[in-house]
């Protein structure tokens, strides 16, 4: 496809994922004392709302783990996938703030607040389901996430396996039916070489005298075997995060002994995946339902 064409299409693709009016939460609570740190709740709604128990879906929304980017956009799909039957929890955490290089760039996440964030706010989650969506089923609880939001679902899932020491590691796997990992930055060494978001990545890590060390606690692709089933979502046109970071990270689960599903989309780019909107989007509710239901 040509080059002109390709980049067309991929905006088309971003405008229309962005076009959804915002859908309000049934509940919003916080997990911590920081603006950031809070969850915002849907009850299954609609003809998708199930007569027994729902599954939970925990949503992480991507954007480069940037400030500007936050779980708002993500609103729409949180919106669409409790219209399918699902309950679900949108989590917000701390990303990297404007200037904090030194000019007026946002830096990606925050070390280690942003990692921090998301453990809080699984490690709360089960109290709050209980307390604000007792239709949801805890036991059958499926964490999703987009490119940013896809890297901390499979970090979030592989806690049990983080380096000896590590702040955030639990004794044992959390209890999941799976991951649904959409687009994920899942690879870190290559999503560096492919510069993926403005070296994302490392600016998340740290910088360059940062990135070695800190990747054993924070790169998926170091975290295996989890032992809890995963599936990664990619567009094959997605050239935000290219198909190969998925590639290299189901490559590392094959030879750590694991599996991974590796569903890719032909001609599908970066944001279908979360637009309402976009036959791939439910393609996504269905891999949801294969491991919740």
């Amino acid at each position: 496809m040509p080059d002109d064409v390709a980049a067309a299409r991929a905006t088309a693709e971003e405008e229309s994922a962005f076009s959804h009016p915002h859908v309000d939460p049934d509940a919003t609570a916080a997990y911590g004392d920081h603006p950031d740190q809070v969850i915002d709740f849907f009850a299954p709604r609609g003809e998708g709302a199930p007569d027994g128990l729902a599954p939970l879906v925990v949503l992480l929304h991507g954007g480069a783990w940037r400030a500007p980017y936050d779980r708002a956009h993500v609103s729409p799909l949180a919106g669409f996938l409790a219209g399918q039957g699902f309950a679900v929890a949108s989590v917000e955490y701390r990303r990297g703030a404007a200037g904090a290089d030194g000019g007026g760039a946002p830096v990606a996440g925050r070390w280690p607040d942003t990692f921090d964030d998301v453990a809080a706010a699984l490690d709360a989650l089960p109290a709050l389901v209980r307390e604000i969506l007792p239709g949801a089923d805890p036991r059958r609880t499926v964490l999703t996430g987009h490119s940013a939001g896809g890297h901390l679902a499979l970090w979030a899932a592989a806690r049990h396996v983080l380096p000896a020491g590590a702040p955030w590691r639990t004794d044992g796997p959390a209890e999941l039916r799976g991951v649904v990992a959409l687009a994920p930055i899942a690879d870190f060494e290559v999503a560096e070489k492919l510069e993926v978001c403005g070296h994302a990545s490392l600016q998340l890590l740290g910088g360059d005298e940062l990135f070695a060390d800190r990747r054993p606690y924070a790169d998926p692709a170091l975290l295996l075997p989890t032992g809890i089933a995963t599936t990664v979502v990619q567009g094959r046109a997605d050239d935000v995060v290219p198909q190969a970071v998925a590639e290299a990270y189901a490559e590392a689960a094959a030879k750590a002994g694991e599996m991974v599903g590796l569903t890719l989309l032909e001609d599908v780019g970066h944001f279908p995946l979360i637009d309402p909107a976009a036959d791939a989007c439910a393609v996504v509710a269905e891999e949801i339902a294969q491991l919740a239901w």
